[in-house]
């Protein structure tokens, strides 16, 4: 993942390459047959890491677990999510599998994956980051094993904060109001917030208390129209309201960073990578890009945000699946931890890890936020929820003066029975 915030896969039919974990009988120097050697098969999605990062851990894990092999194979995205489905379902399945955080529950649905409750403990499991814990927790039972986050912060415009007389960065929600209506002038906007930034929105509900969905039982209900969730979507109006932000269109519709790369907006809700493509945009922007966590409502906290990123799973298929944990559990563990967020800078999966980051500010504001991360619904049936679009459409009703409260209902009823829709 390179800071992706939601893995999203087509359902493609891709046929399955051999993969599974296999036992090899090696030659001793008399020519005569030694002890078996087990070779296990890690899938790793493409660009999640840099080679010489995987180079090492396989070096270093090799070394350590005699009679092992790795056999580390990189996937491609597209026409993910069926390629795991069916693997999970074959008896030539990879012995251990990055999947997205939000698609655990999916592929957990789906059978086929190995519970891990019972191994919480000794992988130190009361410091994940709630957020990337949440989304490999089905049911009470811990399926997916948090690997990596990415979040997102607010990229700012340091020239525009000293133009306006800002010295430090807003620490609590009515803070960083003040502060934004004072970039809000003179030709210069004070954020660029699109009206359907549906993760954003999120985060400031989980700060009320709120939810998207809540589940009551074995039924699930839209949250929207909560007192929780509507004090949430009235604060995104007042933030949204002080930029040209459209209220009809995403992040993407046009791209945010182009806009930002402009020089007249003095904030941007973005994971740190978007400042990557604001100073491709406009090289002058180099250097004058700073960082700062997602305000929360008091000081203590930062804002809750959603937190992307990828968790690791065993299949059921595995052959060999002590040896397959003992994969997970160094890739779980400290030193492949700081050596990734060192290299990569991505959030390591303890909150007793982020000092790792202390020297990037991008990095160190998204670690300081990732503590109060949070995940979307944990539900197999919330990709249709996002496919159909229905809290982008509810945003865009309740920033154009529509009556949020009875939007937030209809919105909500649908997202009811989306999720308790049975495949």
């Amino acid at each position: 993942m390179r800071y992706r915030l939601l893995a999203t896969a087509a359902a493609l039919s891709v046929g399955l390459t051999a993969c599974s974990s296999s036992s090899e009988t090696a030659a001793a120097p008399d020519g005569t047959a030694s002890a078996s050697a087990t070779k296990l098969t890690v899938w790793v999605m493409r660009d999640s890491f840099s080679d010489p990062v995987l180079d090492r851990f396989k070096t270093a894990f090799q070394q350590s677990h005699a009679g092992v092999t790795l056999d580390i194979q990189i996937q491609e995205w597209d026409g993910i999510g069926q390629k795991v489905i069916s693997a999970l379902a074959s008896k030539d399945a990879p012995d251990v599998i990055e999947v997205g955080n939000t698609q655990v529950a999916e592929y957990s649905a789906s059978g086929g994956v190995k519970d891990l409750t019972d191994k919480v403990a000794d992988l130190g499991g009361a410091d994940w980051i709630p957020g990337l814990a949440e989304p490999g927790k089905i049911d009470g039972r811990q399926y997916g094993i948090p690997w990596y986050a990415a979040n997102r912060v607010v990229i700012y415009n340091k020239d525009l904060f000293a133009k306006a007389g800002v010295t430090t960065p807003p620490k609590t929600r009515d803070e960083w109001l003040d502060v934004t209506a004072k970039l809000n002038k003179g030709g210069d906007q004070g954020i660029y917030l699109p009206g359907q930034n549906w993760y954003t929105l999120a985060g400031f509900i989980w700060d009320e208390g709120g939810d998207l969905a809540v589940k009551e039982g074995d039924q699930w209900k839209g949250a929207l129209n909560t007192p929780q969730a509507l004090a949430g979507a009235e604060f995104y109006k007042k933030l949204q309201a002080l930029g040209e932000g459209p209220k009809d269109s995403d992040e993407a519709k046009p791209l945010q960073a182009t806009v930002f790369a402009k020089g007249d907006v003095a904030q941007l809700i973005s994971a740190p990578g978007g400042a990557v493509a604001i100073e491709k945009a406009n090289p002058d922007l180099k250097g004058k890009l700073g960082f700062f966590p997602i305000p929360g409502k008091t000081a203590d906290k930062p804002g809750a945000v959603f937190t992307g990123g990828s968790d690791l799973v065993i299949p059921e298929a595995s052959l060999h699946q002590d040896e397959a944990y003992e994969v997970v559990k160094a890739l779980a563990g400290e030193e492949f931890q700081l050596d990734m967020a060192k290299e990569m800078s991505y959030v390591p999966n303890k909150v007793s890890f982020a000092g790792v980051l202390s020297g990037n500010e991008a990095t160190a504001a998204m670690a300081a936020g990732a503590a109060n991360g949070h995940a979307t619904p944990n539900s197999p049936n919330w990709a249709a929820v996002e496919a159909k679009n229905l809290i982008k459409e509810y945003m865009t009703k309740f920033l154009t003066g529509d009556d949020a409260t009875a939007d937030a209902g209809a919105a909500s009823e649908a997202i009811t029975a989306i999720l308790n829709t049975k495949s």
